[in-house]
């Protein structure tokens, strides 16, 4: 292990000296100093305010105008995901399809938004989403004035059209699982009124599918374009026609496979009806630019002002040469600590001899997470205790899990190489010439596969194979693209990975649960929605039971603690998948030409920007010099 700390010093190294030669001898002057840690004007403006801004007279500019707007009029994200294979594809169901690289973002507006930082959810495109006392009828009001970006009002229609094709191509659009699953039926009662009749009580409805509580949520295609397409192949591009159109204050200008621009709509419906002033950056840029190496360098460039996920070192590197780089916290850890996808080891359980709960006990005893956290990490994280993000409400179940005598941390949290051996000979497996133990000829072999721009998955998987080859399975690890990386996984064709794929829950238990229910269950080669590790049988049947129950039940129920012990005492004798560590975000942002971001001094928001409710930080951004 003294080789992969020296190899991580070493790497660290070379960031620095690629950030220290990336700066150019002339750099662009920025429009004003910036002030570090700048506060920003609060997301909530008053109804006043915001309406003597739209008032004023807007600069007579077409969305032509601001393709050339200068540097200090652009604001410039890094994309997430990597690299965008097919630029052209904008139908956001297609399953697999991006949305990370400003789609969600700027042009597609999400009808609630759930503020992590206050708990409440902000009305965007709806005003109200209310149930019935059964929790089986909701009924949503949508916001007077909005437009779709080419003039057509938007109305009950384009809920009403686009919740009933998902639940007619069901199960192959992204979404369409879920819609047909809960709604029965949906149905106009006026223009800006929608009534969603389920199939049964979910008092959850909003808050899973239409608040963006974790990336996105169920988006709403215009009626009037999508209507008489084939939802499975329409891509939703023609840049003559205006194609894709949202409802956001941009319009999409160019694209590419590493870079997306996206120019202000002065026309914009929240302007226009005093909901919201515009925003102030003409112009927007996703871009990608691939190592992490090379977008520091970038940053330390002043050429990005907002930075996906680095690590510690890179950060230190970045900030030596770029004063103006801030984070979430000021001082260690630096990072949003945690993002509500927490870091887990997941097998497939339709490959031998993964789906044997004894085995995946072996993979846990051979796990040290505590030098995941040092090596992988820098010390910037903490070890999972549950597949459960660490927040209050959930930390709270899961005590009760450990009082109840279900869930016992210390077994989960043993590093003992030897037990592992132990459980692995219990099997029927001996030791080769080669150190690895092999059964019937076969060598004990794990391929785990990781996400090619994902930094803080590959070093988890890097140190999780020199454990596992440490006690005799010869396991090892390699980088897919990001499209096959996410398909090989719903369909099956994988033995392991690094992912976080139970998410769900951030205030309450049943989102993250369901994740592991046998309803989502498809067989090898079938796109799966849920349960991509296909855990199966009586015992997965019975902790499935508990949680179609617990999903009944309104939040805060005492009857979801009992049923939540009751599926833990199942879940953790056959550890589907292996808690890690809680999920670090270090997100930078550069305030050499906007201040503004959300820091934890100027918490108006969470700061992760390849969310949908980056438009709250957007409209939150201002010119450095003001």
């Amino acid at each position: 292990m003294g080789k992969m700390r020296l190899s991580w010093i070493f790497a660290l190294l070379v960031i620095l000296s690629l950030v220290l030669a990336a700066c150019p001898a002339q750099q662009p002057a920025p429009a004003a100093p910036a002030q570090e840690q700048a506060a920003a004007p609060a997301e909530a403006e008053s109804a006043s305010g915001a309406t003597e801004a739209a008032t004023e007279e807007a600069p007579a500019a077409s969305p032509e105008d601001y393709i050339n707007a200068s540097r200090e009029e652009t604001v410039i994200f890094d994309i997430d995901g990597g690299r965008v294979t097919d630029p052209e594809l904008w139908n956001p169901f297609v399953p697999g399809n991006r949305r990370d690289h400003g789609y969600h973002q700027a042009i597609l507006e999400p009808l609630f938004i759930l503020n992590y930082q206050t708990g409440e959810f902000i009305p965007w495109l709806g005003e109200s989403f209310e149930a019935n006392e059964t929790n089986d009828v909701w009924v949503l009001k949508l916001r007077e004035g909005v437009e779709w970006s080419d003039g057509t009002p938007f109305t009950a229609d384009d809920v009403v059209f686009t919740i009933q094709m998902l639940i007619d191509n069901a199960p192959e659009l992204g979404d369409s699982a879920a819609m047909k699953d809960w709604v029965a039926s949906i149905e106009k009662v006026d223009d800006l009124t929608v009534q969603f009749n389920l199939t049964r009580p979910n008092p959850r409805f909003q808050l899973d599918y239409f608040s963006v509580k974790i990336w996105g949520s169920v988006n709403i295609m215009p009626k009037h374009i999508w209507e008489g397409q084939d939802p499975l192949t329409f891509k939703f591009y023609d840049p003559e026609k205006g194609w894709p159109v949202g409802t956001g204050p941009y319009t999409l200008a160019s694209v590419s496979q590493t870079e997306f621009v996206y120019v202000r709509n002065d026309n914009w419906w929240g302007a226009k009806t005093g909901w919201k002033p515009l925003p102030a950056p003409k112009k927007l840029v996703w871009t990608w630019a691939g190592p992490e190496e090379t977008r520091a360098a970038l940053m330390a460039d002043r050429q990005l002002d907002s930075l996906m996920d680095i690590t510690l070192g890179a950060l230190q590197a970045l900030q030596a040469r770029n004063p103006n780089v801030i984070t979430w916290f000021r001082e260690m850890p630096k990072a949003w600590v945690p993002d509500p996808c927490s870091r887990t080891f997941e097998l497939n359980h339709a490959v031998e001899p993964w789906n044997d709960p004894d085995m995946r006990w072996a993979l846990n005893y051979a796990i040290d997470r505590d030098q995941i956290v040092q090596i992988a990490y820098e010390g910037t994280t903490l070890k999972s205790r549950h597949f459960f993000p660490a927040y209050p409400p959930l930390d709270a179940l899961v005590d009760k899990a450990i009082e109840a005598g279900v869930y016992d941390l210390d077994q989960l949290w043993t590093h003992d190489p030897d037990r592992a051996r132990e459980i692995i000979e219990s099997k029927g497996y001996t030791l080769n010439s080669n150190g690895y133990y092999e059964k019937d000829g076969q060598e004990l072999r794990l391929d785990i596969t990781t996400h090619e721009a994902f930094i803080e998955k590959q070093r988890i998987a890097q140190v999780i194979v020199e454990q596992l080859q440490a006690v005799g399975i010869n396991a090892t690890t390699r980088n897919e693209a990001g499209g096959t990386w996410g398909e090989n996984f719903a369909f099956g064709r994988f033995e392991a990975r690094v992912g976080w794929q139970t998410c769900g829950s951030v205030n309450e238990p049943w989102a993250s649960l369901d994740t592991f229910n046998v309803r989502w269950l498809k067989p090898v080669g079938e796109r799966a929605d849920n349960d991509e590790w296909r855990w199966q049988g009586e015992q997965a049947t019975l902790y499935s039971n508990l949680v179609d129950e617990m999903g009944t039940l309104p939040l805060g129920d005492p009857k979801v603690e009992e049923l939540f012990i009751q599926a833990m005492d199942i879940w953790f004798d056959e550890l589907p998948v292996i808690p890690i560590t809680q999920a670090k975000k270090i997100i930078p942002f550069d305030t050499t030409y906007w201040t503004g971001w959300p820091t934890a001094d100027n918490d108006y928001i969470h700061p992760p920007t390849w969310w949908q409710h980056t438009h709250v930080i957007i409209h939150n951004l201002q010119p450095a010099g003001q």
